[in-house]
């Protein structure tokens, strides 16, 4: 008889620590995407994580066209991407994904040109002539023109790009759309482009290291990465046609200026901005997660997952600003809070 209860007894805990172990590997959230806030996701995954030991979440900054993909095949379970979805990659996907806006950055051009003392300044016309090819050596006249007291060098532009789907590629082509017809016919706005000129470097890193090795160089980051990095970058003229450096600030006026009203799928951008203090090449990242959580193996997990979620855009705004990105303005705070209020599991929200 005690040989037999041993044994049930034996059983009942192998199946208790069986369904622990089950448990633990549920509770595990696989993210991945957008590089361009990568740095402050990082701090977010470590701080959540700590506070919450049954759940681990992990993000892998893959690009933004890797996130869709990822999240479209249900590899991830949240994706991050610094462009909306178009209408081809939504049908694409088994169900509808909701868009949840994070934080906002801003996006600068760096450079290298030996010997030039202070910032260079740049405008629209000018970045978007040199992206097409059209402006070829730095003593262009329209280069001298913005920057009349440089010695410019008769030194050929080296165009430098991504070549990987990114978000970053997404907001700068974005902008770049706005201030240039000609970019908008023939290029266009997207994650990855039909470059016009130059050579492509993966990441943010990929395109800071060629810069920072080839003389005559210039391509775009973001501004996160850059301030970590110590590169150089330039001044821009926005569209009050005002000289203004990349900053925090630069970002929310553009943001307020840009938001008039709010779309209810929070699509929104903001490059290119009125205003004097308005940054011209910023937008905001995105966190991409399906509306019906259904299809996840349990309830746990997907409350597991909008918690996380909440989390950033509430808790997690507090260390945006440190690491180089914009909090999301309040009226667009609120819409968010609302959106994730809709996220389901089985028909119930998970989020009260």
């Amino acid at each position: 008889m005690f040989k037999t209860l041993g044994r049930c007894l034996l059983a009942a805990g192998l199946l208790v620590a069986g369904a622990s172990a089950v448990r633990a590997e549920d509770m595990r959230i696989q993210g991945g995407g957008a590089s361009f806030p990568a740095p402050l996701y990082a701090k977010w995954v470590a701080a959540f994580n700590a506070a919450n030991p049954g759940v681990k979440v992990d993000y892998q900054p893959s690009g933004s066209g890797a996130g869709i993909k990822g999240i479209s095949d249900r590899i991830l379970q949240l994706a991050g991407s610094d462009a909306p979805m178009t209408a081809d990659q939504e049908k694409k996907a088994p169900a509808p994904l909701l868009h949840i806006p994070t934080v906002a950055g801003p996006v600068v051009m760096i450079y290298n040109v030996p010997g030039l003392e202070g910032k260079l300044t740049l405008d629209g016309a000018t970045i978007s002539g040199i992206f097409l090819g059209q402006i070829k050596n730095w003593d262009d006249a329209a280069l001298k023109k913005l920057n009349p007291t440089f010695a410019l060098p008769s030194k050929p532009i080296i165009v430098v790009h991504r070549s990987d789907g990114s978000g970053t590629s997404f907001i700068f082509t974005n902008y770049l759309s706005k201030v240039s017809k000609e970019w908008a016919d023939k290029v266009g706005n997207a994650t990855n482009v039909e470059w016009p000129a130059g050579m492509g470097g993966k990441g943010n890193k990929g395109v800071a290291e060629v810069v920072q090795k080839a003389q005559g160089s210039i391509g775009y980051v973001e501004y996160a990465y850059a301030t970590n990095e110590k590169l150089t970058y330039a001044t821009l003229l926005n569209k009050d046609g005002k000289a203004v450096e990349a900053s925090i600030e630069g970002v929310v006026a553009a943001a307020t200026a840009a938001l008039r009203t709010l779309p209810a799928d929070l699509k929104v951008s903001i490059t290119d901005a009125p205003g004097a203090e308005s940054y011209p090449i910023c937008g905001f990242t995105y966190l991409l997660v399906y509306g019906d959580l259904s299809y996840l193996p349990n309830k746990n997990l997907a409350s597991a997952l909008v918690k996380y979620i909440d989390w950033c855009v509430t808790e997690g705004q507090a260390t945006a600003k440190d690491l180089g990105y914009a909090k999301l303005p309040d009226d667009v705070a609120k819409k968010v809070a609302e959106k994730i209020r809709t996220i389901k599991f089985n028909g119930a929200a998970l989020l009260k």
